[in-house]
């Protein structure tokens, strides 16, 4: 703490000291009005980067990485396992969404998609997604269940709804990842890095 004499000096000449400059700081951005989003708009908006995210994994796996069978399930491909996060989306639209009147798009061969056809499809799908967590958010943020909703094991709150989805995708495309580095296609880091920029991937969604 300054003595008595600094005090005076510092009194005279105007200057603050830094416990003053630090109050005034506080006082300003309180009073400094944060920028406001709507929140449907922040929900559905963190969806659709997830998508792109995800599709924009999809389309940097290399031809020859689609057909390889994944280590210790011989029986399943990473064809077969990007195509499950489609036909998820389509299952759980016509689940929650189909009763409501919301689309639900057509479940691909998840034997013989072509990754063209399956990144065509995720934008559908995509977009159906986002439409139930938007209707959701129009109904006082909860999807109002339906009489197909017959597991239960997830809230139908928006909230909860896109954590669920984000959070499964997420789980699938670190498998991806992962199997690819296993079966010596290990992805460049363009893409590896590309799936955490989720600024970039925000702006293409």
């Amino acid at each position: 703490m300054p003595s008595t004499s600094k005090r005076s000096a510092l009194k005279r000449s105007g200057s603050k000291t830094p416990a003053r400059k630090t109050s005034e700081r506080v006082r300003k951005n309180s009073a400094s009005k944060p920028t406001s989003i709507d929140l449907a708009d922040s929900i559905v908006g963190a969806w659709n980067t997830s998508n792109r995210v995800t599709i924009f994994l999809l389309r940097g796996l290399p031809a020859e990485l689609w057909d390889a069978k994944i280590p210790g399930e011989p029986r399943r491909s990473i064809r077969m396992l990007a195509a499950h996060l489609h036909n998820c989306r389509s299952g759980w639209l016509r689940t929650l969404g189909a009763p409501h009147g919301l689309r639900v798009p057509k479940r691909v061969d998840r034997y013989k998609v072509k990754p063209r056809e399956l990144t065509a499809a995720l934008e559908v799908s995509g977009a159906d997604m986002a439409a139930l967590l938007r209707f959701g958010c129009e109904h006082a943020g909860i999807i109002p269940p339906t009489p197909k909703y017959a597991w239960r094991n997830l809230p139908l709150d928006v909230g909860h709804v896109l954590g669920y989805f984000v959070g499964h995708e997420s789980h699938h495309r670190g498998q991806i990842v992962l199997l690819a580095r296993q079966l010596g296609h290990r992805l460049p880091a363009e893409v590896t890095g590309g799936i955490w920029d989720w600024t970039k991937r925000s702006k293409e969604a």
